[in-house]
């Protein structure tokens, strides 16, 4: 692994460097108001939360490096102290950059790219109809990075007085993020879009931790890291199940390959257990991780204690 300093690169580089091992980033697609009454719409990916109570976000609209000019987000907010941000789907992408293009400061970016100006409730400037989802926010707070050495970067802390959330992307009283189809900013011009998902629960008791999982677990040569992990949520080290496993008269497997090719862990256990293999190490952790994919934790922790 390379070691980079930031004294060593350009501020170009060092830019590209930075974002793209942040990633990927939300995307803030910002509204404001000059204190003239000008709307204006530009997209950040420096944005995120940092509290529920009370709800607060951070944008960091930087001083153009190119330019040395201040972004007029930055001017907008600091003279008004509201904003609105809507969330990027990626039905919008191609007409936010469009909204990004460098505009003077009189041109209103909502107009330029197509997008609908939807009323707000508590602030002045408007939010985007077609997001799935907007916040109004008030400014906070605004900080100044690194301007003793020349920087160029603001955080500007905004709290969300009202938010927004279309109906069809609720349900059960929750949003669905299939529904809400969001995009991230990677480095460069990537972009990465939220379809494909997947559930890591965190524990909510302490558990057994990797460093407690049997050697020839731990040291697997089949077992990832993620594996491990998953083996290790649990509260207590399992302890080898007499009746597992239990297969009905009617059951049938016999090659262990292609039970395991057709994603059926417990076919490949049957075979496996018919052959007399049950003492093949590897061939009881490929198992094992064949039933953490599809989230049987237990049948992997029975399947990896046979001897």
């Amino acid at each position: 692994m390379r070691t980079i300093l930031p004294s060593d690169l350009s501020h170009r580089d060092r830019h590209q460097l930075l974002l793209s091992g942040v990633a990927p980033r939300p995307i803030a697609f910002v509204g404001s108001m000059d204190a003239n009454g000008v709307p204006n719409l530009s997209p950040y990916s420096f944005f995120n939360a940092f509290a529920s109570k009370p709800p607060i976000v951070a944008i960091g609209p930087a001083i153009a490096a190119r330019t040395g000019e201040p972004k007029d987000t930055w001017l907008n907010i600091l003279a008004t102290g509201e904003c609105t941000i809507s969330t990027v789907s990626y039905a919008m992408v191609h007409r936010m950059n469009v909204a990004a293009a460098p505009y003077p400061s009189d041109v209103d970016e909502f107009v330029k790219s197509g997008f609908t100006k939807a009323p707000s409730h508590v602030v002045r400037p408007p939010f985007v109809a077609e997001s799935p989802y907007a916040m109004e926010c008030k400014l906070i707070q605004n900080i100044e990075l690194g301007r003793d050495v020349g920087g160029n970067g603001n955080l500007m802390l905004l709290e969300v007085v009202a938010f927004h959330v279309a109906d069809s992307v609720m349900v059960n009283g929750q949003i669905d993020p299939g529904r809400m189809d969001l995009v991230g900013r990677m480095g460069h011009a990537h972009y990465t879009r939220t379809t494909d998902r997947f559930e890591a629960v965190q524990p909510h008791l302490p558990c057994i931790g990797i460093d407690a999982l049997p050697d020839h677990i731990r040291h697997s040569e089949v077992l990832t890291g993620n594996d491990l992990a998953r083996l290790a949520y649990v509260p207590v080290l399992p302890m080898l199940d007499g009746s597992f496993p239990q297969f009905d008269e009617a059951y049938m497997a016999d090659s262990v390959e292609i039970e395991l090719d057709a994603g059926n862990p417990l076919g490949a256990l049957y075979a496996m257990m018919k052959h007399g293999q049950q003492r093949d190490r590897g061939l009881r952790h490929r198992i094992a991780k064949a039933f953490l994919a599809k989230d049987e934790v237990e049948h992997a922790w029975q399947t990896l204690l046979l001897e």
